[in-house]
């Protein structure tokens, strides 16, 4: 499978939405916003997220999106060394492809020259996930009892983190 990984534009917008709407429907317990809220945002408050986030989308050969996932650099002056992995998400047709793997790569290189560490949270029953993030270095450090309530069910997450100035599994 052919793709291109770079960051999303404005001139994303439709495919962005698209994406992100359907991980949104398909994965209620894996992310905080609803599908709802994301149906009722304009086009230019996508947009202006697209810009205060950094988005990378798995590109492929007809310019649709295989994947995605996005990059929040903390902005309070002592936390700024912190950022987060958010809103990682690959379609079915391009799971166990590596696609997912690529995308938190390209992500964490970004990071590196932002931030020394990156957090993220996970679903605690999302195990393919869950094994992915620790071959990519990153730790459980805790988990948020019933973070969500999704269609009358709560959702536990772990949250993990790998710090980028330390190598894997070093101590912290």
């Amino acid at each position: 499978m052919s793709y291109s990984i770079r960051r999303l534009s404005r001139n994303d917008l439709g495919a962005y939405k698209a994406i992100r709407l359907e991980a949104l429907e398909r994965h209620p317990e894996a992310f905080l916003s609803d599908a709802e809220s994301f149906a009722a945002l304009t086009d230019e408050e996508i947009e202006a997220a697209l810009e205060k986030l950094t988005v990378f989308g798995a590109v492929l050969p007809d310019g649709r999106l295989g994947g995605i996932n996005a990059f929040l650099r903390a902005q309070g002056a002592k936390e700024r060394h912190r950022g987060w992995m958010i809103q990682v998400y690959v379609r079915p047709a391009h799971r166990g492809s590596g696609m997912a793997r690529a995308l938190c790569e390209h992500l964490i290189a970004h990071a590196r020259a932002e931030v020394l560490q990156l957090h993220l949270g996970v679903w605690s029953e999302n195990y393919a996930a869950i094994r992915l993030y620790e071959k990519l270095g990153f730790e459980v450090y805790g988990t948020e009892p019933r973070y969500l309530l999704v269609n009358g069910c709560f959702c536990d997450e772990h949250m993990m983190v790998r710090f980028l100035d330390k190598a894997p599994g070093e101590d912290k």
